[in-house]
């Protein structure tokens, strides 16, 4: 996969993944708007080019209280989006050239007030969809939504993920409709948030739809 490419499809703003950015990132501001007043953390797994949160930042009244990690493996698109966290002036938001499969990219930034997991679930098995699941309180304070994606191609997962979701501790916020094509769901973390496993490898990335 040309990841390079496959991320020039948000240009086009009738593109499926346009649309659905625009949903996460109204999901996002959702999220923000909601958390206590004071510092807060946000990581995101497989950033990407950090569109989903660098966006939403860039203009939003609480930038200042945030200090975000996004994980990216692809070294080129990575730096890209860390060169545009620095023209935006967001000092605060770190972007991390690595496997944002492995736990250990979140030490120090964990439990986060808001995790994002887009752009993951179409792309990795059943089972490793439900141990990322599994993980996820190891990355989550009590209250913190999970904002994640999964297409709705037959045969369509996202219920699923969402019962998934919802025997772990994690209440859902919002689904999107099946209409619209894609799946963006927000599930909030309503148990004790657990101690990082250092070691721990969620998910291995494999022939399967964004």
């Amino acid at each position: 996969m040309d990841w390079s490419a496959w991320h020039d499809e948000y240009d086009d703003p009738g593109s499926e993944l346009s649309q659905r950015l625009k949903v996460v990132q109204t999901q996002l501001r959702i999220a923000l708007e909601d958390c206590a007043a004071g510092p807060l953390r946000i990581v995101s797994l497989c950033a990407g080019q950090g569109r989903d949160v660098l966006e939403v930042l860039a203009d939003h009244p609480r930038r200042g209280d945030v200090h975000a990690r996004l994980v990216e493996l692809d070294a080129e698109i990575a730096d890209g989006a860390a060169s545009a966290a620095r023209a935006l002036g967001l000092d605060q938001v770190e972007v991390r050239a690595g496997d944002a499969a492995l736990i250990d990219q979140y030490v120090g930034m964990v439990p986060a007030d808001i995790v994002l997991a887009c752009g993951i679930f179409g792309n990795i098995s059943d089972e490793d969809i439900q141990g990322t699941i599994a993980a996820l309180p190891q990355l989550c304070r009590s209250g913190a939504p999970v904002i994640w994606t999964r297409h709705r191609d037959d045969p369509d997962l996202v219920p699923q993920i969402c019962s998934w979701f919802e025997s772990r501790d994690f209440e859902r916020r919002y689904l999107s409709e099946p209409a619209a094509g894609f799946g963006v769901g927000v599930h909030r973390y309503t148990g004790t948030p657990e101690p990082l496993v250092p070691g721990t490898h969620l998910f291995t990335f494999g022939r399967y739809e964004s």
